[in-house]
């Protein structure tokens, strides 16, 4: 088995991004149904940061890790068993176990899916974690309607802005919120139909005006303990209430009661399960392409870190200063 000396950011305990460590380690030969990828550029997710920290104990991940779950590169060699990909190909992933911050690396080979020509590997490297959110979010939780309206909070963050398109592209009407008149400007110019700062305004009020006092079908929030609330009552009956990640804090314990006024429904759900499936992850992949190739949805990538600096990149987003996607340079 040939081996190589590869550059990664490992931590060896939870806590802030100083635990961060850039280490030299072996790389060395696929196992069955596993691929060698040589990354090209990494994706910087808020995941990450929950496994950083620990957020509860569905974050925990057996340290010393090397955190990250997205990222782009060429497959360098392959496993026994793997028939979709070949050496040379280029390659983009959405992917469990972590491990994208590094240079190279050994991985499962199921969940990675060959990238078309006209994506680059920064944009692939950007998109996959949050398209393909994006994706199950529109296509596999509710049934959405052409002229529907939808609350999306964090709405000029990576996910937020392609789902601003997204939702543009299908006929959807995407009520954004974000924290600055800034952020609100980028997500009405990528396709939100109306937005709210809600730094300055309380959006529940702004979400009845809009509606004429009748509400949403559909709440989408990767924010959590902050916007929960307020979001219930955004909702008009039978309405549901989407949580897809928890920027803000774990959201408290609920009386099931409160939903039984508008009958309303609340999930939770997570991109790893849509993609656990070997052909479900490469079918979402597809439709994710197309939507990239066509020029549905362009990858907004508004901030570039090296590996090196990956402390100051989870600074950075932890700290809402990102807009768009964040990549991570080899």
């Amino acid at each position: 088995m040939s081996t190589q000396n590869v550059k990664a950011a490992i931590i060896d305990e939870n806590g802030g991004s100083e635990k961060f460590k850039i280490i030299i380690q072996e790389v060395g030969s696929p196992g069955s149904d596993e691929i060698l990828i040589k990354h090209k550029a990494i994706g910087l997710n808020f995941i990450d940061v929950y496994h950083r920290t620990r957020l509860s104990d569905n974050y925990a991940v057996a340290l010393p890790a090397v955190l990250g779950m997205e990222a782009s590169g060429i497959v360098e060699e392959v496993g026994d068993g793997v028939t979709h990909l070949v050496s040379g190909d280029r390659v983009a992933y959405a992917a469990t176990p972590p491990g994208a911050y590094c240079e190279a690396r050994v991985m499962p080979a199921k969940q990675v899916c060959k990238l078309p020509d006209e994506i680059s590997f920064e944009e692939g490297a950007a998109m996959m974690l949050k398209g393909l959110t994006v994706k199950y979010l529109f296509h596999d939780t509710t049934e959405l309607e052409s002229g529907d309206q939808i609350l999306f909070h964090a709405a000029a963050g990576g996910v937020g802005l392609i789902a601003c398109q997204w939702a543009r592209s299908e006929g959807l009407e995407l009520i954004g919120t974000a924290g600055s008149d800034e952020k609100c400007k980028l997500a009405k110019k990528f396709g939100a139909s109306q937005t709210i700062n809600y730094s300055t305004q309380k959006f529940s009020k702004e979400v009845m005006k809009l509606t004429n006092g009748i509400g949403v079908p559909v709440v989408m929030d990767s924010v959590g303990k902050t916007t929960f609330d307020d979001s219930l009552n955004c909702l008009k009956d039978f309405g549901i209430f989407i949580s897809f990640g928890n920027a803000s804090g774990n959201i408290d314990p609920i009386d099931i009661g409160i939903l039984a006024k508008k009958s309303l429904k609340i999930t939770r759900t997570g991109l790893f399960t849509h993609i656990g499936d070997f052909t479900r992850c490469q079918e979402m992949a597809k439709v994710l392409f197309g939507k990239v190739v066509s020029g549905d949805v362009k990858i907004q990538i508004d901030q570039t870190f090296s590996l090196n600096d990956i402390a100051l990149a989870h600074d950075s987003l932890e700290a809402r200063k990102t807009t768009g996607s964040t990549v991570i340079t080899i």
